[in-house]
């Protein structure tokens, strides 16, 4: 079965009080092309996932976002000793000096002290990036999973839209045999009075060279080997796509092929009828060229 080049997936996580979000994108390109945009301070995670995506895909200008925040965050609480000496310090001097005077104070309270800016410190988890890594990386296989079902299902579209297109060529290919076929008397008749005529209006005329002119004419109007090669290149485009995927680079030169046959059977053509079948075959070869674009 084909896949098509174009694909879109999307995953959410979370774990180590972290949330995340993957997207993964892609179009046609005529190889593959990885852009990825991903936190530089998770290390190793950058090389692990093109590393990842280089194994699993073949074409294809490929987008992978990772858009990683911080949940709700545990946090811890420490004393921070350094702080409290002073301030107990300057406490008991106040107490001292109040006593001197005869003032009476209310005891203090350890919860004053606390509210007391700098006496707690408030500290982050440290974040274990190898951990976190591997967790991020865990997502990975079924995020190309649910990216390469979706490029399968368009695969799948495109198939059958090449198939019927390559239906219409090989109808159109035995059309023109049928038109070349039916003009050969036709044209074997012109070639007849062409020479008569210059037999008759010329004197001392190299007669064996004329008909061996008119007949190199008759072989450069022939479009037997374009409709044989036609059918040849049909055939082949069958047996790729029963292959299925990674088939489009040699999808796509096929089509050159197909083209360049095409544009040689309108050349020859000598023939009204001919021509227009020729011109519905090269509308259809760049149609179906257009869609081999996408095959991966």
């Amino acid at each position: 079965m084909l896949n098509s080049m174009t694909g879109f997936a999307t995953m959410k996580g979370e774990a180590l009080g972290f949330d995340w979000v993957w997207d993964l994108r892609s179009v046609n390109a005529k190889g593959l092309d990885l852009r990825l945009r991903v936190p530089d301070w998770v290390e190793g995670l950058e090389p692990a996932v093109r590393a990842t995506l280089t194994k699993a895909l073949d074409r294809g200008s490929v987008n992978l976002s990772l858009r990683l925040q911080k949940g709700e965050e545990e946090a811890s609480l420490a004393l921070n000793k350094t702080q409290l000496a002073p301030v107990l310090t300057a406490l008991a001097a106040v107490e001292h000096h109040a006593a001197e005077q005869g003032v009476t104070l209310a005891p203090s309270k350890a919860s004053d002290l606390l509210s007391l800016r700098g006496i707690l410190d408030v500290t982050a988890r440290e974040t274990d990036t190898k951990a976190l890594r591997e967790a991020l990386l865990k997502d990975l296989p079924d995020l190309l999973g649910a990216f390469a079902d979706m490029r399968r299902a368009e695969g799948e579209a495109l198939d059958s839209v090449l198939k019927d297109q390559l239906g219409q060529i090989a109808r159109l290919t035995e059309a023109a045999a049928k038109e070349a076929e039916a003009r050969k008397g036709e044209a074997r008749a012109t070639l007849q009075a062409n020479l008569a005529r210059v037999l008759e209006n010329a004197d001392n005329v190299d007669e064996a060279r004329i008909t061996q002119e008119l007949a190199m004419l008759a072989v450069k109007q022939d479009v037997t080997e374009e409709l044989d090669r036609l059918r040849a290149h049909v055939d082949a485009a069958r047996d790729l796509l029963a292959g299925g995927s990674p088939v489009g680079r040699k999808l796509d030169f096929l089509m050159q092929e197909f083209n360049r046959e095409a544009n040689t059977l309108c050349s020859k053509s000598q023939s009204v009828a001919l021509t227009r079948i020729g011109l519905d075959l090269k509308a259809v070869i760049d149609q179906m060229r257009e869609q081999v674009q996408n095959v991966e």
